[in-house]
């Protein structure tokens, strides 16, 4: 599959990847940033953004995208970063392809079954959006389904007008709903490992992500993996504290730099 991508910078690779609902476009401010010291590959992933949308959608399908895509540019062993749904395939890339991890980096997600918590973005996805004339009728028109204005945000910026005229959604929405129980659900086995460096990022205010009680499967995965707590950032650390994710992931891909 040929996804859309962003590539930014030069030097060693590092692949950003988005969480659910989510596209490249999430990440391009940190992108440009840490495009001053590495070479950076922004990703839609498969039924989001603008790649292509397919019926089969699970964590192997898109780890094999991004071995895919590291294979099609030619890159060596790549730096890694995922957040949410991002970062299980992160973690499923680096376990199933080891030698073309150098170091992953994991924001807020950890390799466990998480409860269902989507059905009001369903629910809004679900709305007849054809007669929508003006982002501001859209505003309106989710303003009581997604009373969150974060929320309502990061979902209206998948919204966008066809060539056709009425708006439409970037993300393969019915496809997500119908493998949604694959996406919160762990997809590693217990003896997928990788020993390569991993840091894993964790908001500080966002509770129920990465616990005290995941951090013993985190290692059993992940031996040489470490834990960074962002505080006054929720699920969404890139957006909320980005000065300090920036920090933190640069200090991590620095540390025993040639």
């Amino acid at each position: 599959m040929d996804l859309h991508f962003r590539v930014l910078g030069e030097g060693h690779p590092l692949i950003i990847l988005h969480g659910l609902f989510g596209m490249l476009d999430n990440w391009m401010s940190l992108g440009r940033r840490w495009a001053l010291h590495y070479q950076v590959f922004l990703i839609d992933q498969r039924n989001h953004g603008r790649s292509p949308h397919s019926v089969d959608f699970d964590y192997a399908v898109m780890a094999d995208d991004i071995f895919d895509f590291i294979q099609q540019h030619n890159l060596p062993a790549c730096h890694v970063l995922g957040h949410s749904m991002g970062g299980k395939t992160a973690m499923q890339l680096a376990t199933n392809y080891p030698e073309l991890v150098e170091k992953l980096i994991v924001v807020d997600i950890a390799p466990v079954d998480y409860p269902e918590r989507h059905d009001h973005i369903f629910a809004a996805f679900q709305q007849d959006i054809s007669q929508l004339k003006s982002r501001k009728e859209a505003e309106a028109l989710f303003e009581l389904l997604l009373p969150n204005f974060g929320v309502r945000q990061f979902i209206l910026k998948n919204l966008h007008k066809s060539k056709e005229g009425p708006y439409v959604w970037r993300p393969n929405h019915p496809v997500l709903k119908e493998t949604y129980s694959a996406i919160i659900a762990n997809s590693l086995s217990p003896y997928d490992q990788f020993e390569g460096p991993a840091l894993f990022i964790k908001g500080g205010r966002s509770e129920e992500h990465i616990t005290g009680e995941h951090w013993p499967l985190i290692t059993h995965y992940f031996p040489q993996a470490e834990l960074k707590t962002i505080a006054d950032a929720g699920h969404w650390v890139h957006a909320e504290q980005p000065e300090l994710l920036f920090k933190e992931v640069l200090e991590f891909l620095r540390k025993q730099e040639n």
